[in-house]
């Protein structure tokens, strides 16, 4: 995709957190009365090409100056003590994980269904959704985007539910967002089964989901694990219940009819075409077929999606240990025939339970899933940037934590293994899901533990006994964990995050595809973590893992040198990454490659010091870049041009200086804005600790010291880490 400018782009005084042109910049401070960053969202080129002269309209920055060393230990040093003091006992850590209000409103439909609305997180819940509507009557995915129709039309049912009048305001509002939004037949395929879950729309309104799909073979084109992962665990359990069609009705003065008046009676016909039409007529066959009772093999796919949903729920935080499969898979045992008794059902009540996070102002909020692996193994690298500093780390602090992951290694077969023959040896994202270890996270824990055995030599500390024989642990573990990596690698060269090759493009044209995530291909954030990862144990240019993902990260960057972001908004994130894998697996900093994305970085920085970009980039590329400036997003920028050798240029200081001046008195940093992505278009994320560990690593990594040669010179720091490693096998 192309995201340089163009017919359709949005002009930079059109942007949202854009300031107009017609004002010039002026070095200097503000009075610590007036607001800091009226101007945030300016770019510095729109700026100084301003041609007015009227200082009435001044709009004043910081200095360019960055920060001193002295200001940044400050820095480092604060922030190190927050992360350090939310340590839990066993060694990890795990951030809040936020997500909009699609979770609270999918379950609290599935209590309506069970009958169990009377729960006491329920007020809580509400609260929160409806602190959480648009002035226009809507709710957004992401805080600052606009209303989305299947989440207003989720939050409407759920408020009627509690026993809202549509007569009031709020709801009058919303019905007008539903309106002009498309009408409650405008919501997605996962909105239509909660809709007809509680008699609010047909189930022949739903996409159907055959069981059928689990006894295809994978030698068909179409099968199973043609899939994404994530949609292999949602289809399974909605297979089930599209087979028997649970539903609980309402009372109607609690339900939507209202909704489906003024031109919405009946689904609009869709016009198709292609393999979209084919698999709409496939999709009309199935239905057709059902109705006439001419399902020979129903029994047999119903028993094989019961024992497949019963295998991937054990050493799991849950099926797939994601929010909907968990949500679906207790619907899918209760269709079955478990009773809320039954281990089964208790068990997948009790893990969706775990989800549930209590807020200090009284309202309830659902999470997506939970994260330790990730922000513990991030945490680790972040710490072991600030042992730079004496006495701000102690070791024990990163021991208990190397610990933890090395507990966590993944060694048994998973859905991974059905197209990839490697010995496992990888870690996922959450406490307990043996079936899905991801690529993403068992790079970032191998980055993790060989920051560690850095770390370890930098404190002196690697020939103590209790150090030696974890750091051995580390030297047999990463070697495996490597291997599992270049196995995963798909035959473009890039990665997915949970398997290989997972790229059947057709299949993103099925009824039921419009999560926009029906596949799993490759991306180059991933391209470039992993290379980041493999360059830490000692893969350069001419192995062929390295070589095809060089290739392919040369393929698809961007026309104005920037790469797409996959699972972080958005190019800011893509480039960054992109970037440190670069580096780390020895292509120099003057490559084209890498100068063209730096390029890009700088153009991007805004006129107070650091970076943003919003999740609109996804919709519309010509945001790339683009946003209200963020921790999280600026952090990443800065590691970019610090890991290019742009440690000491202006817009790196400027940078750093943001961070700095930013940061709050308990040395955590304000962020409220969704930097993570789950589902590009459709699902985003807020993690909690974003905002606080890549400062910390930024910050960290540019201190000076007598290693700080090394962190510019890759291919040194690489030497010393093949040398640790051949001395700890000795």
């Amino acid at each position: 995709m192309d995201v340089s400018s163009g017919p359709g782009c949005v002009r930079s005084d059109d942007a949202t957190d854009r300031m107009p042109t017609g004002r010039r910049v002026v070095e200097g401070r503000l009075p610590a009365a007036v607001m800091t960053r009226p101007h945030r969202g300016l770019r510095l080129s729109e700026a100084f090409l301003t041609k007015t002269t009227d200082t009435s309209s001044d709009v004043v920055v910081e200095s360019q100056l960055g920060p001193s060393d002295a200001a940044r230990e400050v820095a480092v040093r604060r922030v190190t003590d927050w992360l350090l003091t939310r340590q839990h006992a066993d060694g990890h850590w795990r951030a809040a994980l936020e997500g909009d209000t699609i979770l609270e409103t999918e379950y609290l439909l599935l209590l309506a269904w069970l009958d169990r609305f009377d729960r006491p997180e329920v007020a809580g819940a509400l609260q929160r959704i409806r602190s959480l509507q648009l002035p226009d009557g809507g709710w957004p995915i992401y805080p600052g985007g606009p209303a989305e129709v299947s989440a207003t039309v989720k939050a409407y049912l759920v408020l009627k539910l509690a026993g809202h009048s549509p007569d009031e305001p709020a709801m009058q509002r919303a019905r007008e967002a539903i309106r002009v939004l498309g009408g409650p037949w405008a919501v997605n395929s996962f909105t239509r089964y909660y809709l007809a879950l509680l008699g609010q729309m047909p189930y022949s309104a739903c996409p159907a989901v055959p069981p059928e799909i689990v006894l295809l073979p994978k030698w068909s084109a179409i099968n199973l694990h043609s899939v994404s992962a994530w949609s292999r665990t949602m289809i399974v359990p909605l297979s089930l219940m599209w087979t028997y069609k649970p539903q609980r009705q309402v009372p109607a003065e609690r339900g939507i009819a209202e909704l489906f008046t003024e031109g919405h009676h009946a689904a609009p016909r869709v016009r198709a075409r292609g393999w979209e039409k084919f698999f709409r007529v496939v999709d009309v066959g199935i239905k057709w077929c059902e109705s006439l009772g001419l399902m020979p093999l129903r029994r047999r796919a119903v028993a094989a999606c019961e024992q497949w949903m019963l295998e991937r729920c054990v050493d799991s935080d849950g099926l797939g240990a994601i929010f909907p499969p968990m949500v679906w898979s207790i619907i899918a045992l209760k269709c079955l025939g478990y009773t809320d008794e039954s281990p089964e059902v208790s068990r997948a009540w009790e893990r969706l339970q775990r989800l549930v996070e209590h807020e200090p102002d009284g309202s309830t909020r659902l999470e997506p899933c939970h994260s330790p692996v990730w922000d513990t193994a991030i945490t680790i690298r972040a710490l072991c940037q600030s042992t730079r500093l004496e006495g701000a780390v102690e070791h024990a602090h990163l021991a208990r934590a190397v610990d933890w992951l090395l507990e966590r290694e993944i060694r048994t077969p998973g859905d991974w293994s059905e197209q990839v023959k490697a010995a496992p040896a990888a870690w996922c994202f959450e406490y307990a899901n043996r079936f899905y270890p991801d690529v993403d996270d068992t790079a970032m824990v191998v980055l993790a533990l060989s920051d560690y055995r850095h770390a370890c030599r930098r404190l002196k500390i690697h020939l103590q006994p209790a150090v030696a024989e974890r750091l051995a642990r580390i030297a047999a573990c990463l070697p495996r964990a490597t291997e599992w990596l270049g196995a995963m690698q798909n035959s473009d060269g890039g990665w997915g995050a949970f398997d290989r090759d997972n790229t059947m493009e057709l299949l993103c044209k099925v009824p039921f595809a419009d999560h926009n995530a029906m596949i799993d291909p490759s991306s180059p954030d991933l391209a470039g973590r992993v290379l980041e990862a493999v360059g830490q144990v000692g893969l350069r240019p001419g192995h062929p893992v390295v070589d095809r993902a060089v290739a392919y990260l040369r393929q698809c960057q961007e026309s104005n040198g920037s790469w797409f972001g996959r699972w972080g908004v958005n190019y800011l994130y893509g480039t960054w990454q992109v970037i440190e894998g670069l580096r780390s697996i020895g292509v120099e900093a003057s490559d084209p490659l890498i100068t063209r994305a730096i390029d890009w970085l700088e153009s991007c920085q805004q006129a107070d010091g650091g970076w943003g970009e919003s999740p609109r980039s996804y919709e519309d590329p010509c945001w790339a870049g683009r946003g209200e400036v963020t921790a999280s997003q600026t952090a990443w920028a800065v590691a970019g041009l610090a890991a290019a050798n742009r440690s000491e240029s202006d817009a790196c200081r400027r940078g750093l200086a943001w961070l700095v001046r930013e940061q709050q008195d308990d040395g955590s940093w304000h962020e409220t804005a969704f930097t993570g992505t789950g589902f590009p278009k459709v699902f985003y994320l807020r993690y909690h600790y974003y905002p606080i560990y890549f400062p910390l690593q930024s910050l960290a990594r540019t201190l000076s010291d007598d290693l700080a040669d090394g962190e510019a010179n890759f291919a040194t720091k690489f030497r010393e880490a093949m040398t640790l490693s051949e001395q700890e096998t000795v």
